[in-house]
């Protein structure tokens, strides 16, 4: 191919207009041969640069510049290559004076010519139209379950599924629609402040006595110095029951029979009186012991007392000879005394240090625990599991020790950092409650059997001596040396069933009264 050198565009000399028209038509030919395609193109669209083009009606000034020494009356049917880069303004774009031609313009087969041309069609296709709001609320729905323009944050959107037939995982089963067996509170409200106060003047301040019971009845055995005081509960009316005949005597101990119907006392002049509440009259007066009866525990018609003096006597209520059978383990006082739920088993704390556990009504220990270094008056059966035993020793060990009565052996211990003068489980929620003197004189409700503290409740000034259950397991109370009886609401368990309950008797009075 040979390359012409021109001096100018339109020269009016022949030479120069004969190289120029030869030029045009090797550029021409070029072109065409280019752009031609295997098989025509029928109903093909315009092309983008033709469609500005004629929007602009500016075709004939942009083609007049195809080429160098092009014809101002050249026809458009010549060439339809256009005179400037497509997307981009300004003056046309002329070829360079220098050898070499025209501009470049790259080789392309005949595929992508083929898909050049189906872009260009798909381009003038009418676009689909944009779904509505209600297609898109639809799909939304129809895909997640739920609108995902009305969801909050986190949703989280349908229910749970329950896993298939038959199967289980090692690792527990991950998903579940069935709520789980425990209850299904995550937690409760435990109030600090008690329900309600009761003066209780004259209160003896001694570590070893058992001065308060809680009957099944819902009343409420108080022994304030010589005398005994019932509170009911329902009511909140108070009764003195019984007072002793010596100004000089006091009242040891209380405990109800299982029934609610008899209540015994143990004194300090070494007796054992049987009382009849309903009548309010004294049954029995029951002597065998040499010192005073500080503890007492009921199994069925069997009474038995603990003395200062360290012996244990069972005592048959039916009979005119009471006195059935003695137990010797202890060497001081007995200030613990407690029948297992199920009556196999009588556990008993001396002063001493030792805890020891008999089997019915036999002579000899079953066991003999000696890891408690203080005192050891508090004593407690778990009611969901007979076979364990909860002690709690005095100032100078301060440990709570749970112990499984049929191995003998220890399953835990915690330091209270607190002399500990009861305990009580509280079986609504599975929990244990300790009471308190030196140092803290606080309650503190502790999770079993993880031994976790739930709540401490503080209001005595002085150490606490008692605990007692109320027979629904909703109340506790506490009886302590600032001669208060505190009742705290900790265990309500379902408002229905405690709506029920205040329907079968009358609620109580104020939130402050005295006993006596």
């Amino acid at each position: 191919m040979l390359f012409f050198t021109f001096n100018g565009v339109g020269s009016n000399s022949t030479s120069g207009g004969l190289v120029n028209r030869m030029a045009q038509f090797m550029f021409e030919n070029d072109v065409h041969s280019l752009l031609k395609l295997d098989m025509p193109i029928t109903n093909a669209p315009m092309a983008r640069w033709q469609r500005k083009a004629s929007a602009s009606g500016s075709a004939s000034a942009n083609t007049s510049a195809l080429s160098p020494g092009k014809s101002g009356n050249r026809s458009l049917s010549i060439s339809k290559t256009p005179s400037k880069t497509p997307g981009k303004s300004g003056k046309s774009q002329c070829t360079p004076s220098k050898a070499g031609g025209d501009r470049f313009i790259p080789s392309r087969n005949g595929k992508q010519m083929d898909v050049a041309s189906f872009l260009l069609a798909k381009e003038n296709e009418p676009v689909d139209p944009i779904p509505t709001n209600d297609k898109q609320k639809a799909w939304s729905v129809a895909l997640n379950g739920y609108d995902v323009e009305e969801a909050k944050i986190l949703h989280l959107g349908g229910k749970p599924l329950n896993a298939p037939e038959g199967y289980q995982n090692n690792l527990k089963v991950l998903y579940s629609q069935v709520h789980t067996p425990v209850s299904t509170k995550k937690s409760r409200y435990i109030s600090t402040v008690p329900d309600r106060i009761l003066d209780a003047p004259d209160l003896r301040n001694d570590f070893y006595l058992n001065q308060m019971d809680w009957s099944s009845q819902n009343l409420l055995a108080v022994a304030l110095y010589n005398s005994v005081y019932l509170w009911n509960a329902y009511q909140g009316d108070i009764t003195l029951l019984a007072t002793m005949e010596r100004e000089e005597d006091y009242v040891c101990s209380v405990s109800w029979i299982k029934e609610g119907n008899f209540l015994a006392i143990g004194t300090s002049d070494n007796k054992v009186q049987l009382w009849d509440v309903e009548s309010q009259k004294r049954l029995r007066n029951m002597s065998s012991h040499s010192a005073r009866v500080c503890s007492l525990s009921w199994n069925s018609h069997i009474l038995s007392s603990g003395s200062r003096s360290g012996l244990i006597h069972h005592h048959d209520v039916r009979v005119a000879e009471h006195h059935i059978g003695t137990l010797l383990g202890h060497s001081q006082e007995v200030c613990g005394l407690k029948w297992s739920p199920d009556g196999k088993h009588l556990a008993s704390g001396g002063n001493d240090n030792l805890v020891n556990v008999w089997a019915g009504l036999q002579t000899s220990f079953r066991h003999k625990f000696s890891d408690h270094q203080g005192a050891v008056k508090a004593l407690a059966w778990c009611p969901w599991q007979p076979n364990i035993l909860a002690s709690g020793g005095g100032t100078s060990d301060r440990h709570i020790r749970m112990w499984n009565v049929n191995t003998g052996s220890c399953i835990s211990a915690l330091d209270t950092m607190s002399q500990i003068s009861s305990l009580v489980f509280a079986p609504n929620y599975k929990e244990l409650v300790s009471g308190h003197g030196y140092m803290h004189n606080n309650m503190v409700i502790w999770k079993y059997p993880a031994m976790t503290q739930v709540a401490e409740l503080l209001g005595h000034d002085g150490r606490i001596l008692n605990l007692a259950l109320s027979p629904d397991g909703n109340a506790i109370a506490s009886i302590a040396a600032d001669e208060t009886v505190r009742l705290w609401n900790c265990f309500e368990m379902d408002p229905i069933k405690k709506k029920s309950k205040e329907r079968s008797g009358k609620s109580p009075g104020g939130i402050h009264q005295g006993i006596r």
